[in-house]
């Protein structure tokens, strides 16, 4: 039985490292980055709902005056 041979094994593990490497920067090169990043201004909505507007008080049922 034949011994396998392992001398061509690291030549082709770089370049299939090295090949991935640059498939990668390629892939990453295409997509479009931002610069100088700027936090997203909050604007605070005014509600229009009449609960809202208002201040409302919660009467329990036992709380109620006899």
């Amino acid at each position: 039985m034949p011994q396998l041979d392992t001398s061509t094994w690291f030549i082709t593990i770089m370049s299939m490292l090295i090949t991935l490497f640059f498939m990668f920067q390629l892939k990453v090169s295409k997509y479009h980055f931002p610069e100088n990043p700027e936090p997203k201004l909050e604007t605070t909505s005014k509600s229009t709902a009449p609960w809202e507007e208002k201040w409302t008080k919660i009467y329990f049922p036992l709380s109620l005056p006899l």
